[in-house]
């Protein structure tokens, strides 16, 4: 069956990094978009980061962009977060997704989300 298994979330200082990870199985991989979400306590789940199928477009939300860096790794059916100068306003539930769209179809998959605090 489809997994989307995320890791690597935790509680880290003002000004840390993390390394989020996001094994998948179950469905062709390199056919997919990644991309990860957050959702902050009280607030509506937003697009944090997207990858293309092969890696060749990335795309981030304003709030991140220049801190966080997306990859993944279609040998290892993985896609990465790589987040940098951590904020408070990053705390959330990070959740993965895999998204492949077609005439007439969307195959849309999600992990079960893990926890990111930032705070001192």
């Amino acid at each position: 069956q489809v997994q989307l298994v995320e890791s690597g979330g935790g509680l880290v200082q003002p000004g840390g990094s993390l390394r989020l990870s996001c094994a998948a199985s179950g469905f062709t991989f390199s056919r997919y978009g990644m991309n990860w979400y957050r959702q902050a306590p009280g607030k509506e789940r937003e697009l944090v980061a997207a990858i293309t199928s092969v890696g060749g477009i990335k795309k981030y939300a304003d709030s991140v962009e220049g801190r966080f860096t997306i990859s993944r790794d279609n040998a290892k059916n993985t896609v990465y977060l790589q987040m940098n100068s951590l904020k408070a306003e990053d705390t959330a539930v990070y959740y993965c997704n895999a998204l492949e769209t077609g005439y007439g179809y969307a195959n849309d998959y999600w992990g079960q989300g893990t926890q990111v605090t930032v705070s001192s």
